[in-house]
Protein backbone atom coordinates (compact mmCIF):
# COMPACT_ATOMS: atom_id res chain seq x y z
CA UNK A 1 0.00 0.00 0.00
CA UNK A 2 1.09 3.20 -0.80
CA UNK A 3 0.21 4.91 2.37
CA UNK A 4 0.99 2.87 5.68
CA UNK A 5 -2.47 3.41 7.43
CA UNK A 6 -1.24 0.79 10.28
CA UNK A 7 0.77 3.32 11.40
CA UNK A 8 -2.28 5.51 12.32
CA UNK A 9 -2.56 4.67 15.52
CA UNK A 10 -1.47 1.85 18.52
CA UNK A 11 -2.79 -1.38 18.62
CA UNK A 12 -5.43 -1.18 21.08
CA UNK A 13 -6.56 2.23 20.02
CA UNK A 14 -10.54 2.46 19.70
CA UNK A 15 -9.82 4.38 16.88
CA UNK A 16 -8.15 2.11 15.50
CA UNK A 17 -10.73 0.22 13.17
CA UNK A 18 -11.82 4.10 12.22
CA UNK A 19 -8.52 5.27 10.91
CA UNK A 20 -7.77 2.11 8.72
CA UNK A 21 -10.60 2.21 7.29
CA UNK A 22 -10.68 6.08 7.06
CA UNK A 23 -7.09 5.99 5.42
CA UNK A 24 -8.36 2.98 3.25
CA UNK A 25 -11.35 5.05 2.04
CA UNK A 26 -9.07 8.44 0.82
CA UNK A 27 -6.38 5.93 -0.69
CA UNK A 28 -8.99 4.12 -2.89
CA UNK A 29 -10.55 7.61 -3.25
CA UNK A 30 -7.38 8.91 -5.02
CA UNK A 31 -7.42 6.11 -7.33
CA UNK A 32 -10.90 6.16 -8.30
CA UNK A 33 -9.90 9.61 -9.83
CA UNK A 34 -7.37 8.25 -12.27
CA UNK A 35 -9.45 5.46 -12.58
CA UNK A 36 -13.49 6.13 -13.16
CA UNK A 37 -13.28 9.66 -12.44
CA UNK A 38 -17.10 9.68 -12.52
CA UNK A 39 -17.18 7.49 -9.08
CA UNK A 40 -19.82 8.69 -6.86
CA UNK A 41 -18.44 9.10 -3.16
CA UNK A 42 -20.79 8.65 -0.07
CA UNK A 43 -20.51 9.93 2.82
CA UNK A 44 -20.19 6.25 4.82
CA UNK A 45 -16.82 5.70 2.90
CA UNK A 46 -18.33 4.07 -0.11
CA UNK A 47 -18.26 4.49 -3.57
CA UNK A 48 -19.73 3.23 -6.71
CA UNK A 49 -18.33 2.92 -10.25
CA UNK A 50 -20.31 2.12 -13.18
CA UNK A 51 -17.93 0.11 -15.69
CA UNK A 52 -20.33 -1.01 -18.83
CA UNK A 53 -23.57 -2.34 -17.41
CA UNK A 54 -22.16 -3.01 -14.39
CA UNK A 55 -22.45 -0.83 -11.60
CA UNK A 56 -20.11 -1.96 -8.74
CA UNK A 57 -19.96 -0.58 -5.09
CA UNK A 58 -16.79 -0.42 -3.11
CA UNK A 59 -16.57 -0.69 0.41
CA UNK A 60 -13.80 -0.45 2.80
CA UNK A 61 -14.35 -2.92 6.06
CA UNK A 62 -12.36 -3.77 8.78
CA UNK A 63 -10.92 -6.88 8.30
CA UNK A 64 -8.52 -7.65 11.55
CA UNK A 65 -6.80 -5.33 13.91
CA UNK A 66 -4.76 -3.81 11.57
CA UNK A 67 -5.88 -4.61 8.10
CA UNK A 68 -9.25 -3.58 6.14
CA UNK A 69 -10.36 -5.00 3.13
CA UNK A 70 -11.68 -3.08 0.17
CA UNK A 71 -14.88 -5.03 -1.83
CA UNK A 72 -16.28 -4.48 -5.05
CA UNK A 73 -19.28 -5.49 -5.52
CA UNK A 74 -21.42 -5.81 -8.25
CA UNK A 75 -25.20 -6.96 -8.68
CA UNK A 76 -26.00 -9.14 -11.19
CA UNK A 77 -29.29 -11.05 -11.73
CA UNK A 78 -32.66 -10.07 -9.03
CA UNK A 79 -36.25 -12.66 -9.39
CA UNK A 80 -34.04 -15.69 -10.41
CA UNK A 81 -34.99 -18.66 -9.36
CA UNK A 82 -33.12 -20.41 -6.79
CA UNK A 83 -33.03 -24.00 -8.18
CA UNK A 84 -30.61 -26.56 -7.01
CA UNK A 85 -29.49 -26.38 -11.07
CA UNK A 86 -28.78 -22.46 -10.51
CA UNK A 87 -27.06 -23.17 -7.11
CA UNK A 88 -24.69 -25.93 -8.23
CA UNK A 89 -23.61 -23.56 -11.54
CA UNK A 90 -22.82 -21.05 -9.30
CA UNK A 91 -20.63 -23.06 -6.70
CA UNK A 92 -19.11 -24.42 -9.85
CA UNK A 93 -18.07 -20.98 -11.27
CA UNK A 94 -16.93 -20.15 -7.88
CA UNK A 95 -14.32 -22.97 -7.88
CA UNK A 96 -13.35 -22.23 -11.97
CA UNK A 97 -12.78 -18.07 -11.85
CA UNK A 98 -9.40 -17.04 -10.95
CA UNK A 99 -10.96 -14.30 -8.35
CA UNK A 100 -14.06 -13.11 -6.99
CA UNK A 101 -16.95 -15.17 -6.02
CA UNK A 102 -20.77 -15.15 -6.20
CA UNK A 103 -23.09 -15.00 -3.59
CA UNK A 104 -26.99 -13.96 -2.57
CA UNK A 105 -27.82 -11.19 -0.87
CA UNK A 106 -30.69 -11.13 1.89
CA UNK A 107 -33.79 -10.51 -0.91
CA UNK A 108 -31.99 -13.59 -3.29
CA UNK A 109 -30.37 -10.87 -5.57
CA UNK A 110 -27.23 -12.88 -7.02
CA UNK A 111 -23.87 -10.61 -6.65
CA UNK A 112 -20.48 -11.09 -7.48
CA UNK A 113 -17.88 -9.36 -5.61
CA UNK A 114 -13.86 -9.44 -5.00
CA UNK A 115 -12.32 -8.30 -1.89
CA UNK A 116 -8.69 -7.06 -1.86
CA UNK A 117 -6.12 -6.18 1.81
CA UNK A 118 -5.60 -2.40 2.27
CA UNK A 119 -2.17 -3.38 2.72
CA UNK A 120 -1.93 -4.64 -1.06
CA UNK A 121 -4.31 -1.97 -2.38
CA UNK A 122 -2.68 0.29 -5.28
CA UNK A 123 -4.20 1.40 -8.32
CA UNK A 124 -3.36 -1.20 -10.45
CA UNK A 125 -4.79 -3.63 -8.20
CA UNK A 126 -8.03 -1.79 -7.60
CA UNK A 127 -8.33 -1.43 -11.59
CA UNK A 128 -8.50 -4.74 -11.83
CA UNK A 129 -10.54 -6.09 -9.44
CA UNK A 130 -13.10 -3.14 -10.88
CA UNK A 131 -12.32 -4.38 -14.62
CA UNK A 132 -13.10 -8.04 -13.35
CA UNK A 133 -16.08 -7.63 -11.59
CA UNK A 134 -17.38 -5.84 -14.50
CA UNK A 135 -16.30 -8.33 -16.89
CA UNK A 136 -17.66 -11.36 -14.90
CA UNK A 137 -20.92 -9.38 -14.03
CA UNK A 138 -21.87 -8.71 -17.51
CA UNK A 139 -21.20 -11.99 -18.87
CA UNK A 140 -22.53 -14.40 -16.75
CA UNK A 141 -25.65 -12.03 -16.14
CA UNK A 142 -27.37 -13.22 -19.07
CA UNK A 143 -26.26 -16.95 -18.76
CA UNK A 144 -28.16 -16.87 -15.33
CA UNK A 145 -31.03 -15.34 -16.53
CA UNK A 146 -31.45 -17.63 -19.63
CA UNK A 147 -31.12 -20.68 -17.11
CA UNK A 148 -33.09 -19.47 -13.93
CA UNK A 149 -35.27 -15.96 -14.88
CA UNK A 150 -34.89 -12.80 -13.46
CA UNK A 151 -33.42 -9.49 -14.32
CA UNK A 152 -29.79 -8.36 -14.71
CA UNK A 153 -28.96 -5.51 -12.65
CA UNK A 154 -28.35 -3.23 -15.56
CA UNK A 155 -32.58 -3.95 -16.45
CA UNK A 156 -33.47 -3.13 -13.18
CA UNK A 157 -31.02 -0.25 -13.38
CA UNK A 158 -33.34 1.16 -16.38
CA UNK A 159 -36.29 0.26 -14.77
CA UNK A 160 -35.50 2.68 -12.25
CA UNK A 161 -34.34 5.28 -13.96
Amino acid sequence: MNMDVQHLSKEGDPHTAQAIIDGTSAQVESFLQDIAPDYVSFSDGSFTVNQGSASIMIVVRQFTRTEAMVECIANVVSGAEMSDKLLTYLLRKNSELHFGAFGLLFDKTICFSYSLPSSQVNRYSLETALHAVAVISDYYDDEIVAMSGGQRAADVKEIEE
